[in-house]
């Protein structure tokens, strides 16, 4: 008898990710999942995975010197298994203002921009709130997805960033957190989940995502 695999998921090496965290956390839900450097050895693959942290600018560079925009924009407009992490959330939308404008993938309509506001500005002696948002932070399921199954009330996450998308069409928005306004840190729509914060250092809520993604890619791959 064969011996059954799990689902096949690439992840997208373009060089501003710790992507064996990824990759790890990936196997360790049961996924065959595998970092790719170009976009041919994501064929056979049934879910893609598009992490990142760093600069806006420089990740939308290398993902187009390597053909990885075209990668992504056509696995997500056909609705396949898709899974963006951190900056591979922000990459989705239509602009960054991080040290632009600087154009997106337009996936996603809306805007990438900073935590700004009173708030976060020191006064009367007292410190505002820290930029960047780093540490873990409640998450608020507004729109269920398949990727958000099973995801508790009093859920935390991990999260690392500077920026914050806006979407245009408040229907992408599946998850909010509160770090001095109400933002959204995960969208959804279809086969398609994205997150600003980090499941794969998020603990057993994380695991719990990846696992459900990991799900969604298995009955992709069955039909």
């Amino acid at each position: 008898m064969a011996q059954m695999t799990g689902p096949r998921i690439a992840i997208i090496d373009y060089g501003m990710g710790n992507l064996r965290s990824v990759e790890k956390a990936l196997a360790r839900v049961g996924a065959d999942a595998r970092v790719i450097a170009v976009p041919d050895e994501a064929e056979g693959a049934d879910g893609l995975v598009l992490p990142g942290v760093g600069a806006f600018a420089q990740a939308m560079e290398r993902l187009r010197a390597a053909g990885f925009d075209e990668l992504v924009a056509s696995w997500v407009r056909q609705d396949r298994p898709f899974l963006g992490i951190c900056l591979g959330l922000q990459l989705l939308f239509t602009e960054s203002e991080e040290f632009g404008p600087v154009r997106g993938l337009d996936l996603v309509p809306g805007r990438v921009v900073r935590f700004r506001g009173p708030q976060f500005e020191a006064r009367d002696g007292r410190p505002g709130l820290k930029v960047p948002h780093m540490g873990w932070n409640s998450l608020r399921v507004v729109r269920p997805h398949p990727v958000t199954n099973g995801v508790p009330e009093d859920a935390m996450a991990y999260f690392v960033h500077s920026y914050y998308c806006v979407p245009g069409d408040p229907g992408w928005t599946a998850v909010t957190t509160d770090h001095g306004l109400e933002f959204t840190s995960a969208i959804g729509r279809g086969n398609v989940f994205a997150s600003q914060f980090h499941p794969e250092k998020s603990g057993d809520v994380g695991l719990g995502m990846l696992a459900n993604f990991a799900a969604l890619v298995r009955c992709a791959g069955s039909r």
